[in-house]
Formats: C-alpha cells, sequence, structure tokens
C-alpha cells in the first residue's frame, strides 16, 4: 500500500512550519521564494497530492467571522487607506474559504470605546479578532480575559505585547524610532551647528507611537550628542491639532531646524512650517510614502519617510486568523515584522508596498 505522507512530515523535512507547508499549497501570502522552491521539491520526491478541496470544504463548513477594529481617523489617514486595501484583498481570498470579516472603528484616545466594540463583535459571533489596540489597562485586560480562554487574537499596526495575542503584525517600532535618529543625523548633516528637534506623535497611549518615540530619543542620546530634543507634542493623530501644535512648538522654539513627525498629521505640520516660511530651512523626516507624502517629498517639503508595508499589515492578521481557526494551524512565529524603508525624492517608486 502507498503510504500516505502529511504536512507535518513535509514541514519537519523543509525545516518550516505546518502554516508555511499550507501557504505554499494553497498560495496564500507571502513565502520567501527559496522556501517555496524547496518545499515544492519535497513535495515533488514523496508525490505528495494535497486534498485542498477538502480542506476548503473543511473550512466553509466552519462558516468563519472575523472581526477587525482599526482607530476611526482610517478615513482622514492615508496609511489606513492602504492597509485598507490589504484587507480588502484578504477579505476576497477568505470568501473562497466561506470566512466573512466584520470592520469596527475606534477613536485613537477612546479605549472604552474600544472594549465596547470588541464585546459587540464578540455578540456577533466572530471567531477571531484582528485589532490595532489602544495601550490602555482597560483594553489591555479585556483582551487578556479573551486570550486566557483560547479566542484568537491578532494585533496589528500597534501592540500590546503582554496580552495572549497570537501573533503581532507590523513594524518594529523601536528599531523604526533608531532608524529615525540615524537618518535625523544623516539627513541635518549639512545644518551648521547643533540640530534642534521637535518631536510630534500622535498619542501616548498608541504604543507604536510611543515606541518610535523612545528608540528615537535613546538612539540620540547613546549617540548623536549633537541632536538636541526641544519639545514634544500631540496631535492625536489628525491634520487640525497638527497644524495646531506645531505652530505652537515654532513659536515657542524658533532655534527648530528639524521636525520628527512620528505619527499622522503630516501634511497640518508641513502648513504650520510653511506659515512660518520655514520650509527650505527645517529638515523634516515622517512615516509612510503615501500620495499626500509622495508630493511633500517630490517638493521637498520632507526630506525622508520611513516606511512599514501597510497593505502587508492589513492583510496578514485575516491570514494568520484563517489558518488558526480553519486550518488548526498556529502562527509560525509571534512577531510578523514588515521591512523598514526609506524613501527620498530618488526612489519613491521602487517599492510596491513600502508606504
Amino acid at each position: 500500500m502507498k503510504r500516505v505522507h502529511t504536512i507535518k512530515e513535509i514541514a519537519q523535512l523543509a525545516g518550516v512550519s505546518r502554516g508555511t507547508v499550507d501557504r505554499v499549497l494553497n498560495n496564500r501570502g507571502a513565502v520567501n521564494p527559496e522556501t517555496s522552491k524547496k518545499v515544492l521539491a519535497i513535495m515533488k520526491a514523496l508525490n505528495y497530492t494535497p486534498n485542498l478541496a477538502g480542506k476548503t470544504l473543511a473550512a466553509k463548513k466552519k462558516q468563519l467571522k472575523f472581526g477587525y477594529i482599526l482607530f476611526s481617523s482610517t478615513a482622514d489617514n492615508p496609511f489606513f487607506l492602504d492597509m485598507m486595501r490589504g484587507i480588502e484583498g484578504q477579505i476576497e481570498t477568505l470568501r473562497e474559504y466561506g470566512a466573512s470579516v466584520v470592520m469596527r472603528y475606534a477613536s485613537i484616545d477612546d479605549p472604552q470605546r474600544q472594549v465596547a466594540l470588541i464585546d459587540e463583535l464578540l455578540a456577533e459571533g466572530i471567531n477571531g479578532l484582528a485589532i490595532t489596540p489602544i495601550n490602555h489597562p482597560m483594553v489591555v485586560e479585556r483582551l487578556k480575559e479573551l486570550t486566557k480562554s483560547g479566542f484568537p487574537v491578532v494585533t496589528t499596526n500597534s501592540d500590546i505585547p503582554d496580552c495572549g495575542r497570537l501573533a503581532y503584525v507590523g513594524s518594529n517600532y523601536y528599531k523604526s524610532g533608531e532608524t529615525a535618529a540615524g537618518l535625523m543625523n544623516l539627513i541635518c548633516t549639512s545644518n551648521s551647528g547643533e540640530t534642534h528637534v521637535g518631536i510630534i506623535l500622535g498619542s501616548p497611549l498608541v504604543h507604536c507611537h510611543s515606541q518610535r518615540v523612545q528608540g528615537f530619543q535613546e538612539r540620540v542620546s547613546a549617540v548623536y550628542p549633537h541632536i538636541n530634543i526641544v519639545g514634544l507634542a500631540v496631535n492625536n493623530d489628525n491634520d487640525l491639532d497638527s497644524y495646531s501644535v506645531t505652530r505652537t512648538m515654532l513659536k515657542a522654539h524658533p532655534e527648530i531646524n528639524a521636525l520628527y513627525l512620528a505619527a499622522a498629521g503630516v501634511q497640518g505640520a508641513c502648513r504650520a512650517v510653511a506659515d512660518f516660511d520655514m520650509t527650505d530651512k527645517l529638515r523634516i523626516l515622517c512615516y509612510d510614502a503615501t500620495e499626500s507624502h509622495r508630493k511633500l517629498i517630490t517638493s521637498g517639503a520632507i526630506a525622508a519617510a520611513i516606511t512599514q508595508q501597510p497593505y502587508t499589515q492589513g492583510a496578514k492578521p485575516l491570514e494568520i486568523l484563517l489558518d488558526y481557526a480553519g486550518m488548526n494551524v498556529a502562527p509560525e512565529r509571534e512577531f510578523f515584522y514588515t521591512k523598514i524603508g526609506i524613501k527620498i525624492r530618488e526612489n519613491l517608486e521602487t517599492w510596491a508596498d513600502g508606504g
């Protein structure tokens, strides 16, 4: 009798997880080309024939439903619009498995609303949750309660590391902040004397924002003593507040010759700089090469942007939840870090998912 080989055996021979083998089989998600080639070669050597139709049918019978909670600034934040494109693309894949997604939105500074949305989605019978969490005790405790019961949660874009979630998808924000410090040093080398930086962040309640600032501050302190951080302001991730707090900062600190924009609200900050007729005098560093940011980089208003693959941040959490709830395949690792890229005027068009 011909021996029937399993996905587990193939994974062991290839030195990868079962989830990776499943993704190669189903052509779902990004797998390193060399890894994919190795897995396929092992399958061929073993004469492995997957029962894909059976797997799809089994998943369809579950009629899975996933919840997805993003910040309510999505409509005004070009980064989240790019992230939504990733979500929408993955929803199309999920339909093949009979799964659906329910979207909800909470303000960046309203943890009570975010907890209420979690409970609302649970009442609708979701089988897993993807969330951009607010780093607040109310949210942390609710997520801990969920995960302790075995409910699958994937954090994306921002993280709460100790909440028991299955995995995190997004940038390594501390490393991204360190990268910003090094980049600030490079883009300000042509300035005479010291560099005086003002920092604008979205909210201290958002893990990614606070980690970006911490990484930047600690790297500057350790390596770049000529960079002075002279002010820090919160813009609640929107352009109106960003315009206001940037004007106030520039007025209070006329010595500022560089800005580190660690969140959204980039256009508002740039308008404030233009009002002070300082566009040609300040070096501005921001995140994400969205369409509006590209125009500002092209015009010279922004020196550089650090990128974090929003499409992947939107799509990957749903892929992980489908693997776990639909295929009984746990994620192969805890952290799915996106690439930290740097875009300047000369390379804006070089990366498909760099914004």
